[in-house]
């Protein structure tokens, strides 16, 4: 697209001119938020849209603009915006309270869902996020197995605490962030993701694995694809070596299937990280798994083992009813699987046209991924990159390398001005996008690709 960093003006003025209430709101939010964002992936060049409201898989931007959503609540709201039943679950709550202080019906039920789901469940512990999910289940594995170190792979993520913050992005041994303490990252043994005998290695080598750590459906959000050989592989080295074997489901779990990425695969962890969809798009996470690990949670009648020996949790809105309340109603909708299989279908429908409409003007880009689920990879021709893995094994450090950001950014931009907002890297469908939503979304896809061809954007 030229010179690296520089913008088709073509459309950015397009999209300035269509979008002017978003800009005026971004130059506020600048001088109040830092970077006048609240969440890093929200990151957009030269400005956001900002999002009036939503209903199912539309949502309206501030100037009025109907969009086609492919965010879906950043994979949370995989019935769509304001299901009727989610809705009219939360009302109800409301009436009855917030937040009670104490202990209520509504978390024994959204646990006995869980359990039922989720083949690795015999117990659950809910959490307020994904992110405090993963760090309650590492705290959870060392103090299980007395060890410390956790087997975490190049290009995973799990979160934004400090033992997530490594090993997210190329090059893989610099953490993802400053500010995280090198004694934190000393605790994780990075590893290529796919390789068995690397795996294999670490722990012949070692003692003093706690546990390892996967996205049970790829790097990065199936960024990084897995192998599924590979984690039927992986459970039984862990297995035969007493290390735990962690299953992070924040994005998969009742997603690829009701019972996750594990049921879709049948290969069932010993602990497994849930958000998103368990909160129905509310705030809400867990961690659920083997009865005699998440024991170590409970209070015994022992005042020296609660002391010293309990893996001690808190959290203020932890299975707070009004999140308890739409994780409770989304659940009891997709236990039959049939929302599943219905996006299922949905997303390999995108994915078939995107790449069709992508062929059909000559654009250098690909779409993958499993599921409901997809991954956008502009210019692997100029660049090399062999998404399908089809030559051996796949590199997953040129999948996560994005020499050419700001393409990326247009191209959210040159969708956003044909009535669809695309995460560009990364994104999610919902059960409820129709074929309607299909045929517009490969039609705006067309015609964007075309409109940064004119620019000159694809080299």
């Amino acid at each position: 697209m030229g010179k690296a960093g520089a913008r088709p003006a073509a459309i950015e003025q397009a999209y300035r001119k269509q979008f002017a209430a978003s800009a005026e709101l971004f130059e506020k939010a600048r001088r109040l938020i830092p970077g006048g964002i609240t969440h890093d992936i929200r990151h957009t060049l030269p400005f956001p849209p900002y999002i009036e409201r939503a209903r199912g898989s539309r949502k309206w931007s501030v100037e009025g603009h109907e969009l086609i959503d492919y965010w879906a609540g950043h994979g949370a709201l995989f019935l769509g915006h304001l299901h009727p039943a989610v809705v009219a679950a939360v009302k109800g709550q409301m009436d009855r309270g917030t937040h009670p202080g104490g202990c209520h019906p509504l978390e024994v039920r959204w646990a006995e869902l869980v359990t039922q789901l989720v083949p690795s469940a015999e117990r659950v512990r809910f959490t307020q996020s994904g992110t405090e999910a993963t760090q309650l289940a590492l705290r959870l594995a060392r103090a299980a197995t007395s060890k410390e170190k956790i087997v975490k792979f190049e290009g995973h993520f799990h979160g934004w605490h400090d033992y997530a913050a490594v090993g997210v992005k190329p090059p893989y041994t610099a953490p993802v962030s400053r500010g995280v303490p090198v004694e934190a990252l000393e605790q994780m043994l990075l590893c290529p993701p796919n390789d068995l005998e690397a795996v294999q290695t670490i722990l012949e080598a070692r003692r003093d694995v706690a546990a390892v750590l996967i996205e049970a459906g790829g790097g990065s959000s199936g960024t990084i694809p897995t192998d599924p050989t590979f984690l039927k592989g992986l459970r039984d080295l862990t297995a035969a070596r007493g290390v735990l074997l962690i299953f992070d489901e924040v994005i998969t779990g009742f997603r690829y299937a009701p019972g996750g990425a594990q049921e879709y695969f049948g290969v069932t962890p010993d602990l497994t990280t849930l958000a998103k969809i368990l909160a129905g798009g509310l705030p809400g996470g867990a961690v659920a798994g083997r009865g005699d690990v998440m024991d170590l949670l409970a209070f015994r009648d022992d005042p020296a083992w609660n002391r010293h020996q309990k893996v001690a949790h808190a959290g203020t809105f932890n299975a707070n009813p009004v999140c308890a309340a739409a994780g409770i109603a989304t659940l009891e909708l997709i236990a039959d699987g049939q929302a599943q299989r219905r996006a299922n279908k949905t997303g390999d429908a995108l994915r078939a046209g995107l790449n069709a409409a992508a062929e059909r003007v000559g654009a250098d880009l690909r779409v993958y991924g499993e599921s409901s689920c997809y991954s956008l990879f502009l210019e692997p021709g100029r660049l090399g990159v062999d998404v399908n893995g089809k030559s051996g094994r796949r590199d997953h450090t040129a999948l996560q390398t994005h020499p050419n950001m700001p393409l990326y950014h247009t191209l959210r931009c040159a969708m956003l001005l044909n009535g669809v907002d695309l995460q560009p890297f990364h994104g999610w469908l919902s059960a409820v996008h129709s074929d309607q939503d299909l045929e517009q979304t490969i039609t705006a896809f067309e015609k964007a690709l075309r409109m940064m061809l004119e620019e000159g954007c694809f080299a």
